[in-house]
């Protein structure tokens, strides 16, 4: 069976840096009727252990450790039993909600996954945060770009452990690099493409 892409969103509370903001998060899901991938998982776990709906979870997939993208990845790998990966240079963030449990993994640039017959590597994106990683499904033409990339151009960067700069570098490094056709999977809002990206990088 060809490996899908499905998306729930989550909706919940950002915190960093002293404010709260309310926030919806999309929430990724690749895989097909027997088993998936989720990439991202914020606020609670119960509406994506819903959107699972019972398939085997092979990993749970951080694509940066803010508050809204990690608060639900402990609950979630309790009731799955999968593990979870975030790449390390965001540890300081995962230890702001989770200060006792750790991940199980360690993401790392052109890290391999393999699901229902297709492969996500991950792609080292730096900016948002020093850890924020990418994920291309290049048999699915899509990537998964967590805050990094946005319809409407780079993500966030002016809170604690963000750089402008190397965000628009790894946009134009990792990511627009990529074929132009490539949808763009957010963690927040609407798809986008590599090439309806490219000029809004900036």
């Amino acid at each position: 069976m060809t490996a899908r892409i499905e998306k729930a969103v989550v909706s919940g509370v950002f915190s960093l840096d002293g404010q709260d903001f309310d926030v919806d998060n999309n929430v990724w899901l690749v895989g097909d009727d027997d088993e998936v991938v989720v990439i991202d998982a914020p606020h609670r776990a119960e509406p994506i252990v819903e959107a699972i709906g019972g398939r085997r979870v092979k990993a749970i997939l951080l694509t940066h450790g803010h508050n809204d993208h990690v608060t639900a990845a402990v609950d979630l790998r309790e009731a799955t039993d999968a593990p979870v990966w975030l790449h390390p240079a965001d540890t300081m963030l995962w230890r702001m909600v989770h200060p006792v449990a750790l991940p199980d993994g360690e993401l790392a640039d052109l890290m391999r996954f393999t699901v229902a017959g297709t492969t996500l590597t991950a792609l080292h994106t730096p900016g948002h945060s020093p850890g924020s990683t990418s994920l291309h499904a290049a048999d699915l033409g899509a990537v998964f770009t967590g805050d990094t990339l946005f319809c409407g151009g780079p993500g966030a960067t002016g809170r604690s452990f963000s750089d402008h700069p190397t965000i628009l570098a790894s946009i134009r490094a990792r990511l627009l690099t990529l074929h132009g056709d490539t949808v763009v999977h957010t963690g927040h809002g609407d798809d986008t493409t590599v090439t309806a990206e490219t000029g809004n990088v900036a």
